[in-house]
């Protein structure tokens, strides 16, 4: 290959999609600003998850560069969040102390047991199951996360001792005997924490006030020694560059961490993909679900491999790179190389960090998590929707967040259930009558029937679920007619499949239709499904099948 040939190729190859030479200075800026949020943020989310502050950073190195490059999505941001740092610690802690290299290296094994499962997905085309998490599911199951972390990281501003793996009810017992013992240096470092995050960040939102207030608490604890009088700070953090490592594990162990890291897989599914999908719409590029999914993948493997933990989207970070004016994912790289000379020859820098500022900026991080506007908008537009958030809710703060997880799915399936066995049924007349729970004729409806027929236009797939409230419908509309009925027309247009249990139940419609002297016909019947009904005997020798129902009305009248 030529070099001019060589060289049309590498420019025609873009590893950050999106980047040029007009917007390039603005991303590199959107970069840093980045890096003084990922890195305050990661450091807290290790703590929360039971793990040293570095396995925090090093997630920002390999797994992102990896994860910048694989995926589809111009904006959105992975790294460690509050969620699946929750979800680590609750599902780690019955398994190990937390601190003890088993503990990291069953985090590093559910990193890669969840990146393998997001590699699978994507490779079978899985992302669709991520739709099994409805928005209420959604919401309960990360606000109980978000409570369980708000319990630990108020702990952690009044200087409240709490130990490690406690179950939700075991936090919030323990910060409460503890309030006497708080700490008073550190009630007032979270204070001043709180007051500058909450009240400077809505009047100057881009600048970076958590990294301002790291950096104001720390110079305030190493200037007067805040450390001898009780608070707590950060310690010596581990420097130098990430070490590829193999978790070493018995099998039993790498076998108890599959469910929770089946769990990660998901909840990174739904918030990636849907987050993914919602920027690119808004700003007019396209994505791609499976790609991103692999993306996600390849990044909780590096994270397995490189003594991180499981990586997912960072809503809150996404979105402050979209307030920056990013459109590429050069800000990850950025981070990255940031993070990187951060770990060779600036650790020491570290060591006074207080815990309280730590706890208040990931508390204010938490906070919109609980999604309290969410259960108040559900409770006013669907009492059964919040019930559903609400179960999930109270089911991940007092049981746990992967029985959270499966609870979130059985109701999941009985929300799909309650819905599709109670379709919407039209019942058209000639003469206007009909059962209260189906829809009555109007006027414009009258050109389509005759004297004497019915139409029924179903407006679901047959299955299961609803097949006899289809057929007790076309019972109740024949009883409920004003004048006798001699044909009923099954109106299949929005009946996109039918199963053997639809099938048997059409087939005793049948036999009772008969029975009265009164005959079956379809109209406008789908051709993919065509053959299937005729396999299942839903179609029938003496059966009608008409292109339209105006066609049937037509051609009944006729007969009669």
């Amino acid at each position: 290959m030529s070099t001019r040939r060589l060289t049309g190729t590498l420019r025609g190859y873009r590893v950050v999609p999106g980047l040029n030479k007009q917007n390039v200075a603005r991303e590199a800026m959107a970069g840093i600003t980045l890096v003084t949020i990922a890195i305050p943020l990661n450091i807290g989310y290790a703590q929360i998850a039971g793990l040293p502050p570095i396995a925090g950073l090093y997630a920002l190195i390999i797994p992102t560069i990896l994860y910048a490059i694989v995926i589809s999505s111009r904006q959105l941001v992975a790294s460690p969040d509050a969620a699946a740092a929750a979800l680590v610690a609750s599902s780690i802690g019955g398994l190990a102390v937390a601190g003890t290299d088993d503990y990291a290296a069953l985090a590093m094994a559910q990193a890669i047991i969840c990146g393998l499962v997001l590699l699978l997905m994507s490779v079978f085309r899985l992302g669709f199951l991520a739709n099994f998490l409805s928005e209420p599911i959604l919401t309960g199951f990360v606000g109980g996360l978000a409570l369980d972390i708000l319990v630990s990281q108020t702990a952690k501003m009044l200087g409240v001792h709490l130990d490690s793996g406690e179950e939700f009810v075991g936090k919030l017992v323990g910060l409460v005997t503890g309030l006497p013992d708080a700490n008073g240096w550190s009630v007032v470092i979270a204070a001043a924490s709180l007051v500058v995050l909450l009240s400077w960040r809505v009047r100057l939102p881009r600048v970076p006030w958590a990294l301002i207030v790291l950096v104001g608490a720390t110079v305030v604890v190493a200037t007067v020694h805040l450390d001898e009088h009780g608070v707590s700070v950060l310690g010596e953090v581990q420097g130098g560059p990430p070490i590829f490592t193999w978790p070493s594990l018995s099998i039993a162990q790498w076998l108890a961490v599959v469910p929770s890291a089946i769990a990660l897989a998901m909840v990174t599914t739904v918030e990636g993909l849907l987050v993914s999908r919602s920027y690119a719409e808004k700003h007019g590029y396209t994505v791609s679900p499976d790609r991103d999914l692999a993306a996600f993948g390849v990044g909780n493997v590096a994270a397995g491999f490189t003594g991180s933990f499981s990586v997912g989207s960072s809503t809150s970070r996404t979105a402050a790179m979209d307030d920056a004016g990013s459109r590429t994912q050069l800000p990850s790289f950025v981070l990255a190389v940031a993070t990187f000379f951060l770990l060779l020859f600036g650790t020491g820098l570290l060591t006074s960090i207080p815990s309280p500022a730590i706890g208040a900026i990931v508390a204010v991080a938490v906070v919109p998590l609980l999604g309290i506007e969410k259960f108040i908008r559900m409770w006013s537009l669907d009492r059964f929707e919040f019930s559903i958030a609400a179960v999930c809710f109270a089911t991940t703060i007092f049981v746990g967040s992967i029985a959270g997880i499966f609870v979130a799915f059985v109701l999941a399936l009985v929300n799909i259930a309650r819905r599709a066995s109670n379709p919407a049924i039209d019942v058209l007349h000639a003469d206007g009558a009909g059962s209260g729970r189906h829809k009555r004729l109007t006027a414009a409806d009258k050109t389509v029937t005759a004297p004497g027929l019915i139409v029924l236009r179903p407006a679901a797939p047959l299955f299961f679920a609803n097949a006899d409230v289809v057929v007790q419908a076309a019972k109740d509309s024949v009883s409920a007619a004003e004048t006798p009925v001699k044909h009923l027309v099954i109106d299949m247009e929005a009946v996109t499949d039918v199963d053997v249990t639809a099938s048997d139940a059409l087939e005793r419609l049948r036999t009772w239709l008969a029975d009265n002297d009164i005959t079956l016909g379809f109209s406008r019947l789908r051709e993919a499904i065509t053959p299937r009904l005729r396999t299942l005997g839903v179609l029938g020798e003496s059966d009608r099948v008409f292109s339209t129902n105006r066609e049937a009305a037509a051609e009944l009248r006729i007969d009669e």
